[in-house]
């Protein structure tokens, strides 16, 4: 069991990994070279930090708070640590002097997940791949198929974009405090894109947000929020968005753009 130095705060979602197997197994899944650029968010005290440095030295941590930042220094006086919300930190200028792309590894707060997420699809084109801790209910969302409950959203986007994959389940008993649901390891590779088939990126996250809107809709009535002539175009707009493919909203958006 790992040793807690700083009591967690709430205010800012944070439940530290205590054990020891499960830090390890994360990073070994995560199949670190010593060439890769990694980036780490959110590492607490260290947890799978010290298992990630024995496979690379190029390792950036983002961590917004400032006592864990103190203790991070004193572990790892060789690590770059950025005390920073990761919400607000640029990767862009990090990249330009970085190659390959950034790897993202981190157990993530729980209440951010989705901005944190869209954050990575929206700078997919520097990251390679991600490897985050996120709710089992998340994890389940952003695996979604058509015509489940868990397909939505997050679902789409992200299988657009990248190619998410559901690793091993982490128990809540695995956390100090102790949260109130289990939790999951999910890769996110962004090598695999189905993005080159869209007309219009921009449009397409709109038409995804927009036949969501409300669920129980026809995509009919849940797209009038787009100001678009659906008469003309040849698509069954009776049915509802969870109901299509992703093929199909890439289909649909490039009709209506």
């Amino acid at each position: 069991m790992i040793r807690i130095k700083n009591f967690p705060r709430k205010s800012l979602g944070q439940n530290y990994l205590i054990d020891e197997n499960i830090c390890r197994n994360i990073v070994n899944s995560f199949e670190i070279k010593e060439s890769d650029n990694v980036i780490e968010i959110g590492p607490g005290q260290g947890a799978i930090t010290k298992y990630i440095i024995e496979k690379t030295k190029n390792l950036t941590v983002i961590e917004l708070d400032d006592n864990n930042c103190k203790i991070l220094g004193e572990k790892f006086p060789n690590v770059k640590i950025i005390n920073k919300d990761f919400l607000k930190f640029n990767l862009n200028p990090q990249s330009a002097f970085r190659s390959p792309k950034f790897r993202i590894i981190g157990n993530i707060p729980y209440n951010i997940t989705s901005e944190i997420i869209f954050k990575l699809i929206d700078n997919r084109q520097i990251i390679s791949d991600a490897q985050l801790m996120v709710q089992e209910e998340v994890a389940q969302r952003l695996t979604g198929k058509p015509n489940s409950k868990e397909y939505g959203i997050p679902s789409v986007l992200i299988q657009v974009f990248a190619k998410p994959i559901l690793l091993f389940k982490v128990s809540k008993n695995c956390f100090y405090p102790k949260p109130g649901v289990d939790s999951r390891i999910i890769h996110i590779d962004f090598n695999y894109s189905s993005e080159g088939q869209i007309k219009d990126i921009i449009f397409f996250k709109k038409l995804v947000k927009a036949s969501f809107g409300t669920r129980r809709k026809t995509l009919k009535n849940s797209l009038k929020s787009l100001n678009t002539d659906l008469k003309e175009i040849d698509f069954d707009f009776s049915r509802r968005a969870e109901s299509l493919t992703i093929n199909e909203f890439i289909e649909l958006s490039n009709l209506l753009c």
